[in-house]
C-alpha cells in the first residue's frame, strides 16, 4: 500500500510566485550543521532560500510555486542525517522539553557513574605509589569498567546517535570527533585493564561525558532562554473566534474561517483574534503590544482593535478588516522570525570558519598522534593526546558567538518596541552617526487632532462630529473622534473633494473646505497653528473654523536630545509646507531642516552625506519615503507606515512614542560590541587551547571542561545584550 504525505497545509505564500515552509530539524548543534543543511537544500533546483535558525532548530525554506513537493525537503534532510518534520510552535516546544529531560537523565546517569568510579579510582591512585597488589588494582579497574561501560552507552546517546547519522550519510559533524574521543578513551581503558596495566581511563572517560552533557544541557536551556527573550507571541494568538452567523446567532469557528467584513463577538477576558473596528459596545482593552502603552484604552464605536489585544471589561462587536496571517500580529511575528533567522556579516564569517572544522580537526588530531609516535612516544600516550585535541577544538563557542547575540538583541529590541527586518540591520544601525527624520507620520503622530476644539460651542462641535461620520476623509474622521460622535446624521451627502452636508430641523449644515461652507473670510481672522489643516463647519448663517493637525510624538523632544547626547547628527527632510516644518524643527531644537523636498531630493541629500563618510539612519513612513529608506545606510519606519515602506525599512517600531529609535541604537551598539567580544573569545580560546592540547599537557577530561566552559562563557556574555538601552527620559 502506497502512503502519500501531504504537507500542503503547512505551506504559505511568501510573495510573487514563492512558497514558504518552516521545518523543525533534530540534531542541529553547531554552525557546521547549519552550513551543511543550507548547502544541501539550496542544491535542490528551484529552491530560492534555505536558512537555518540554530536557536530553535528550524529551517525556513522558499521555492518557486508549484515546482516542488515539501516532502522532498524532508527526504533530503534525512539523506543529510537529520530528522525533520513541519514546524509547529507547540509541538516544537514539546520536543525541546522532551529532549531537555532526556539530556537531564543522561547527565544524571553520567554524574552518578562518575562519583562511583572516582571513589574506586582513589584507592588505585594511592595504591600505585604504595603496596597495592596487581590483583587488587585489576579488580578495581574491572569494577570501574562494569559501572562505566553501560553508563557511557546510555549517557553518550546524544553524541553517538548524532555521529552515527552523520557517518551513515557519509558526512561529519561536531559529534563525530567527540564520539571518537570518548570511544577511544573507553577502548584504551579496556585494553589496559586486560593487559594488567597500572593506568586505566574509565574515570576520565565518564567524567568527560559528564562535562560534555553539562555543556549540552546548559546550551539547550540557554537557547530556550534566548527564545523567551525574543517574546512568546504565540501566547497572544487566539485560535478561534465567536463569529456572527445570524443577527443574534454566533458560532465558535477557527480563525482561518473568518474573512474581512465578518462580525465577531469579543467578550471580557478574551484576546482578539482579528484586526477590525468596533461597531457596537464599550469596553477597556489592553493594546500595549501595538501602542506600547500599558494603560488600558477605551474601546467604543469606531475604535480600531488588533489581534492579540485583550478585552478587559465590556462586550464588543467587531467588524473584521484582517484575520489569520493578514493581521498586524502575524506581520509582527514574521518580522521577528526574519530577525532571528537572518544572517549578519559577522554570522556569515563565523559560519565559514565553523565549516572548516571537521576536516581540520581530524587532520590535526591524526597529525598529533603520528607526530608524538615519531617523536618516540608510545601509542597509548599519543592517542590520549589526540583524543584531547579532538575534544578541545570543538567549535561550539564559535558557532554560538553571533546567533546568540543576534537572538537576544532582537528580543531586547522587541521588548522595546522594535522589530528587525534585515539580517545585518543590527550591525549597520550600530554604525549610524547621522539621522534623517521625515516629519509627517514620523516625528508627528499618524492620528489627527482638533487643536481648537475648546473654542467651539459643545453643541456645535457635537453636531459637526455627527456630520463627520458620513465622510471618508481622514480630517473628518479626526473631527468625529474628537467630538466623540456615535451616530451619523441621516440623509447626509458627501461631495467629493468638497465636504459633507445634511439638513437638520430644516437648517442646512456643512463640513468641509472653507469655500464649501462659505467661511473663506474667517480663515484669515483666526490664529491657527502653522502645522494645522483647516476645515470649516456651517449651520445656517453661523460659521466656524476647526484647526486639525498631527501632534508631535509625545517624547520627540527627549529623543532628539538623547541623539545629540550620543553625538549623532540630526536633520529633518519633509515634503510638508515650510511653516509646518519650521514649527516642528524649532519645537525639537533641530537646526538642519528642509521643507517641500521630493523623494529625489531626499535621496540626493543622503548620497551627499554618504560622500562625506556619514552613516545615515533614515526614519520615515509613507510611500514617498520608500526610495530614501532604501538609499540610506540603515532605515526605520513606524508600524503605522505604508506597507511598501515597512518592506523597505530595516527596522520597524511599534507604538506612539519615538523612544524605540534610541532603544534600537543602544541595543545595536551593545550587540555589535558583544559580537566582536564573542568572536575574540572563541578565536582566542582555540588559539590558546589547540597548541596546549597538542603539547600533551591537557588530558581529555580537562579538554572537555575547557570546551564546555568556552561555550557557556559565550552564551552568558550574549545574555548581556538584554539590557542595552540606556534611560534618557
Amino acid at each position: 500500500m502506497q502512503v502519500t504525505r501531504d504537507f500542503s497545509h503547512y505551506v504559505r505564500a511568501a510573495g510573487a510566485g514563492i512558497q514558504h515552509i518552516d521545518l523543525a530539524v533534530e540534531g542541529v548543534h553547531c554552525a557546521g550543521c547549519m552550513a551543511k543543511i543550507e548547502r544541501g537544500l539550496q542544491a535542490i533546483p528551484d529552491v530560492t532560500m534555505a536558512r537555518v535558525n540554530l536557536t530553535d532548530r528550524r529551517v525556513a525554506l522558499e521555492w518557486k510555486q508549484g515546482t516542488l513537493d515539501p516532502a522532498r525537503f524532508i527526504d533530503r534532510l534525512e539523506e543529510l542525517g537529520y530528522k525533520a518534520y513541519p514546524y509547529e510552535t507547540e509541538s516544537a516546544e514539546a520536543t525541546e522539553v522532551a529532549e531537555s529531560r532526556f539530556l537531564l537523565r543522561c547527565l544524571g546517569v553520567a554524574a552518578f557513574a562518575t562519583m562511583n568510579v572516582m571513589m574506586l579510582s582513589i584507592p588505585v591512585w594511592s595504591g600505585n605509589v604504595s603496596d597495592m597488589l596487581p590483583e587488587q588494582r585489576d579488580f578495581f579497574h574491572w569494577l570501574s569498567a562494569l559501572i562505566t561501560l553501560p553508563a557511557a552507552a546510555y549517557a553518550g546517546q546524544p553524541f553517538f546517535r548524532s555521529a552515527w547519522r552523520a557517518l551513515s550519510n557519509k558526512t561529519t559533524n561536531m559529534d563525530v570527533p567527540i564520539s571518537i574521543g570518548v570511544c577511544l578513551a573507553l577502548g584504551m581503558s579496556v585494553v589496559e585493564t586486560v593487559n594488567h596495566a597500572e593506568h586505566a581511563y574509565f574515570d576520565a572517560a565518564i567524567m568527560l561525558l559528564t562535562f560534555l552533557l553539562v555543556g549540552r544541557f546548559l546550551d539547550q536551556n540557554m537557547r530556550r532562554r534566548t527564545r523567551a527573550v525574543a517574546g512568546n507571541l504565540a501566547a497572544l494568538k487566539a485560535e478561534t473566534a465567536a463569529k456572527f452567523v445570524g443577527p443574534d446567532e454566533i458560532s465558535q469557528v477557527p480563525v482561518v474561517a473568518i474573512h474581512p467584513g465578518d462580525i465577531v463577538l469579543l467578550r471580557p477576558g478574551e484576546r482578539c483574534a482579528v484586526d477590525g473596528t468596533v461597531i457596537e459596545g464599550r469596553s477597556e482593552i489592553d493594546q500595549s503590544l501595538i501602542t506600547g502603552e500599558t494603560l488600558y484604552v477605551m474601546a467604543e464605536h469606531g475604535t480600531p482593535v488588533y489581534a492579540g489585544s485583550m478585552n478587559i471589561s465590556g462586550t464588543l462587536r467587531v467588524r473584521v478588516s484582517a484575520a489569520s496571517e493578514a493581521t498586524l500580529l502575524a506581520e509582527i511575528t514574521r518580522l521577528l522570525d526574519n530577525a532571528v533567522q537572518a544572517r549578519s556579516r559577522y554570522m556569515r564569517l563565523a559560519d565559514r570558519a565553523s565549516r572548516l572544522y571537521a576536516p581540520v580537526v581530524h587532520a590535526t588530531a591524526l597529525i598529533t598522534i603520528l607526530g608524538w609516535v615519531i617523536a618516540g612516544a608510545n601509542w597509548h600516550d599519543a592517542i590520549v593526546t589526540g583524543v584531547a585535541v579532538l575534544i578541545i577544538t570543538c567549535p561550539c563557542a564559535l558557532g554560538l558567538a553571533i546567533p546568540t547575540v543576534q537572538t537576544v538583541a532582537s528580543g531586547a529590541m522587541f521588548k522595546a518596541g522594535v522589530l528587525l527586518n534585515s539580517g545585518d540591520a543590527i550591525e549597520r544601525l550600530a554604525e549610524a552617526d547621522h539621522v534623517i527624520f521625515d516629519k509627517t507620520g514620523t516625528l508627528t503622530l499618524p492620528d489627527l487632532d482638533v487643536t481648537n476644539a475648546a473654542d467651539i460651542p459643545a453643541d456645535v462641535f457635537d453636531l459637526a462630529g455627527r456630520l463627520a461620520l458620513s465622510s471618508h476623509h481622514p480630517v473628518a474622521a479626526a473631527v468625529a473622534q474628537a467630538a466623540g460622535a456615535k451616530s451619523p446624521i441621516v440623509g447626509a451627502v458627501e461631495e467629493a473633494g468638497q465636504g459633507v452636508r445634511a439638513v437638520v430641523d430644516g437648517v442646512e449644515i456643512r463640513l468641509g473646505r472653507p469655500s464649501f461652507c462659505g467661511a473663506e473670510a474667517l480663515v484669515g481672522g483666526v490664529t491657527l497653528d502653522p502645522e494645522a489643516s483647516v476645515v470649516a463647519f456651517s449651520k445656517g448663517a453661523d460659521r466656524f473654523i476647526l484647526s486639525v493637525r498631527q501632534g508631535l510624538r509625545p517624547d520627540a523632544q527627549a529623543v532628539i536630545a538623547a541623539l545629540k547626547d550620543r553625538n549623532i547628527g540630526i536633520e529633518i527632510l519633509s515634503g510638508d509646507r515650510e511653516p509646518a516644518v519650521i514649527a516642528a524643527a524649532h519645537a525639537l531644537g533641530v537646526a538642519e531642516w528642509r521643507a517641500g523636498v521630493t523623494p529625489a531630493d531626499k535621496i540626493a541629500r543622503i548620497e551627499e552625506l554618504k560622500r562625506r563618510g556619514a552613516k545615515v539612519l533614515m526614519v520615515g513612513d509613507g510611500m514617498n519615503d520608500a526610495p530614501s529608506l532604501a538609499a540610506a545606510h540603515v532605515s526605520m519606519s513606524p508600524i503605522s507606515a505604508a506597507h511598501l515602506s515597512q518592506a523597505t525599512a530595516d527596522l520597524v517600531f511599534l507604538g506612539r512614542p519615538l523612544a524605540p529609535v534610541i532603544a534600537a541604537i543602544d541595543s545595536a551598539r551593545k550587540a555589535l560590541h558583544l559580537m566582536r567580544q564573542n568572536l575574540w573569545l572563541a578565536i582566542g580560546y582555540n588559539v590558546l587551547a589547540v597548541p596546549v592540547a597538542i603539547s600533551g599537557v591537557v588530558t581529555p577530561l580537562i579538554a572537555a571542561a575547557a570546551m564546555s566552559g568556552s561555550s557557556i562563557l559565550v552564551m552568558l556574555n550574549s545574555l548581556r545584550a538584554r539590557s542595552a538601552s540606556r534611560e534618557f527620559v
